[in-house]
């Protein structure tokens, strides 16, 4: 799961709070946790901000799940410096969503792709998050990244598109993993095959959200659908306004973290943070 950024009252990175969340989701069964993911509000956090999520991140979790780091960009040269400046020795693998804003081609996202896996000390997942990025990656440059650039260890799929997962299910190596970026997907995309999910809703449902997920991959899509069912309000919450917003309003109301974002990003309007309270207290 993709872990929120705590910040206190100023700003400032909240470790009080970082522990209280990764105790919180490590006893409720998550099975790995992703630090710097976009849900970790990594566009607004300097390198030094970054280092030191990375390391008490380590320190907190110690050893109990993989610990996942996101390492990614739109310059690629900046994304190499980072994965040999970042500390990564102790992370199972590295997340690294593909450019964005530049809207390079197919073949301009495979060459990028194909220099952080040469680059990296640890397997590389790569993330096709085409609603933040502006760009999708197709089914076919993912195989062909997954079947030509040794490191390359599987892909966070968050395009949304259905036929262009079944069509990576169905090409892929056996030994890719492909996991779902899409937490309103996730049930529909494990039925299909998918091997997990990097999850937003498991920072503030990590036990229901996970006994999902183990129904799913079991096969027992009857008991999965009844743990997702109540959930598809949750997630309707969660990225109404903003990710992560709707986490950091549920995780607030739960006493782990405080209800502060950096800008631009700011937290719900009253109107949402309502209806947070209200399905919490059904």
């Amino acid at each position: 799961m993709a872990i929120v950024t705590p910040f206190d009252e100023q700003e400032k990175i909240d470790i009080p709070a970082l522990e209280r969340l990764i105790e919180f989701i490590v006893a409720n069964r998550v099975d790995y946790v992703v630090v710097l993911g976009t849900t970790g509000e990594t566009p607004v956090l300097s390198f030094e901000e970054k280092t030191m999520l990375i390391e008490e991140t380590y320190r907190i979790v110690n050893h109990r799940v993989p610990v996942v780091v996101g390492v990614g960009g739109n310059h690629t040269a900046e994304v190499l410096q980072a994965l040999q400046k970042l500390p990564l020795k102790q992370a199972t693998a590295v997340l690294s969503a593909s450019p964005y804003y530049n809207k390079p081609s197919q073949e301009g996202i495979f060459q990028h792709y194909k220099m952080i896996a040469a680059a990296s000390p640890v397997p590389l997942i790569l993330y096709n998050v085409p609603g933040r990025t502006g760009r999708n990656m197709t089914a076919a440059t993912t195989i062909r990244l997954a079947k030509e650039v040794p490191n390359v260890a599987g892909i966070k799929e968050a395009s949304g598109d259905m036929q262009q997962c079944m069509e990576i299910l169905r090409d892929k190596p056996e030994d890719f993993l492909v996991v779902s970026g899409d937490d309103a997907l996730a049930l529909a995309q494990l039925a299909c095959g998918m091997d997990g999910v990097i999850s937003v809703a498991a920072n503030c449902f990590p036990d229901r959200f996970s006994d999902m997920v183990s129904a799913c991959l079991r096969q027992d899509f009857v008991t999965a659908k009844k743990i997702n069912d109540p959930l598809i309000a949750v997630y309707e919450l969660l990225f109404n306004e903003n990710n992560p917003a709707g986490a950091k309003a549920f995780l607030f109301e739960m006493n782990i973290l405080q209800n502060v974002l950096r800008l631009p990003l700011v937290p719900l309007s009253a109107e949402q943070h309502q209806a947070v309270r209200d399905y919490l207290s059904l």
